[in-house]
């Protein structure tokens, strides 16, 4: 495949054009999409250019302030001699303490002091064995012992109705009795519609520990923090766990997607007029398939036998995450980072608004969580954040 010969800089022209001149109704998402780029990446270049114009848009130097190798001599002897003096001091000790011994002098960044220290061995980056990041909320499925230990939910394939427009149907149910929880014809996949939808069988069902979901949208969020997504975050207040499949093995909801088949051949075959008519027949199948339809892995008894709502009722306001009072508590600022020590921590921006905790876990180490899951550990001496996540079971 030949290299593409047009230049980044003429890529982001363009783009800004298309967005300076768009057609009524057409969005920047639409934009980022038809340009092959990321929703991010489209809003830094609008902001840029909003700033400083056209020449706002050429790639910006990386290089930091006051590099290492232009740090005087001595100065590296005296940083490297107070670290040699004290291995677990890191770079922001050793320099609050130069700095009140030699006030006089203009000691470099944190970051500046991290990279002489590794220059000069005094400094050995951790490898830590990065898990794949959505490992923690797939692999060993929970078992479905008890109504209610285990949710599952999916969505139908999409078809048209008979006015032309699409029908995407959620579908939700539980896992060890079969019961169909809810099966409703939304416009869209978008996590608004999805979360009113569960908001409902919550109401009407209480909470269940788990819920089990294929790896795409709204459930989970590809290019976030551990896949998370809005939807799965909010499900997190309730102490509910995501808990997803593999990538292309639907065998792991088996039950769901057997279900599927008869929700396929029984209730969309053909499609209905309109989404109200569309959603009617849903729900009386619904009703059939719960209380009339046999099934055979349930001794030939319908599902509504073997079900019980959850005792886990919903609360009236979504609880904020409980933290031991030792924690320290940032909030997740819009673009996704938390103020720490004067330094910006990225987490991910499907965080914003929500509080964390941070608990001193090692020497200059730092362990974040977000109510029961842990994100990952901050090392202060390296600047860094290494996602590490983790359900913790004792929060259930």
């Amino acid at each position: 495949m030949p290299w593409q010969t047009h230049s980044l800089m003429s890529q982001r022209l363009t783009f800004i054009e298309a967005v300076l001149h768009r057609a009524p109704g057409e969005s920047i998402v639409d934009i980022c999409r038809a340009t092959g780029i990321s929703e991010k990446t489209g809003h830094k270049w609008i902001q840029r250019f909003s700033r400083g114009g056209p020449a706002a848009l050429a790639d910006q130097s990386r290089a930091p302030h006051v590099p290492a190798h232009q740090v005087a001599p001595a100065l590296v002897r005296q940083l490297c001699s107070l670290r040699e003096a004290h291995p677990t001091w890191g770079a922001r000790k050793l320099r609050q303490v130069l700095t009140a011994e030699h006030p006089q002098v203009r000691w470099p960044a944190p970051s500046t002091i991290t990279a002489l220290l590794t220059r000069w061995g005094l400094v050995t980056r951790r490898h830590r064995s990065v898990r794949e990041r959505t490992t923690w909320a797939r692999s060993p499925l929970t078992p479905a012992a008890a109504p209610n230990d285990v949710w599952s939910a999916d969505f139908k394939g999409q078809f048209r109705l008979g006015h032309g427009a699409y029908c995407f149907p959620l579908t939700i149910g539980d896992l060890h009795s079969r019961y169909v929880l809810a099966v409703t014809a939304l416009e869209s996949v978008s996590t608004a519609p999805v979360a009113s939808s569960f908001q409902r069988c919550f109401a009407a069902y209480g909470l269940p520990r788990v819920i089990r979901t294929d790896n795409g949208v709204p459930f989970a969020s590809p290019n976030a923090l551990g896949g998370l997504s809005p939807l799965a975050v909010w499900w997190l207040h309730f102490g509910i766990r995501p808990e997803r499949i593999e990538r292309g093995a639907p065998q792991q909801n088996g039950v769901h997607e057997r279900m599927h088949r008869t929700l396929k051949a029984e209730a969309t075959r053909p499609p209905s007029a309109s989404r109200p008519s569309q959603q009617a027949r849903f729900d009386r199948w619904r009703c059939e398939f719960n209380e009339r339809r046999p099934h055979e892995a349930l001794g030939n008894t319908p599902p509504a036998t073997h079900y019980t709502p959850s005792s886990r009722r919903l609360p009236r306001r979504v609880p904020p995450f409980d933290y031991p009072a030792h924690v320290e508590l940032r909030r997740v600022e819009p673009n996704g980072t938390i103020g720490w020590h004067h330094e910006r921590v990225f987490l991910s921006e499907v965080l914003q608004g929500e509080y964390v905790g941070l608990e001193e876990t090692a020497t200059d180490e730092w362990t974040i969580t977000l109510g029961p899951l842990t994100l990952g550990i901050y090392s202060e001496e390296l600047f860094t954040f290494v996602p590490q996540l983790a359900w913790n079971p004792t929060t259930w």
